[in-house]
C-alpha cells in the first residue's frame, strides 16, 4: 500500500468537443422546449442541439434583393 496521493491532472473544459454558452430565448419558446421535452424524454439542452444541427445542415444564405 503506498502513502502518496494520487492527483490526476484535470483537463480544461471545452475537450470534450462541447462549448457552453448562454442564449436569451422568448417565453413561449422556452415553454414550447418544455412541453417537447416532456413529450419526448429529452432534455431542454437535447432538443436544442438536434434542432440547430438541423438548421446549420439546411440553411442557405443568399444576398437580398441586390440589383446588378
Amino acid at each position: 500500500m503506498s502513502n502518496k496521493l494520487l492527483i490526476n491532472i484535470k483537463h480544461p473544459k471545452g475537450e470534450d468537443g462541447y462549448k457552453t454558452f448562454s442564449v436569451r430565448l422568448k417565453n413561449d419558446m422556452v415553454e414550447q422546449l418544455d412541453q417537447m421535452s416532456f413529450n419526448t424524454g429529452r432534455s431542454r439542452n437535447e432538443l436544442i442541439g438536434m434542432m440547430l444541427r438541423f438548421a446549420l445542415d439546411n440553411c442557405k444564405i443568399e444576398e437580398s434583393g441586390k440589383s446588378k
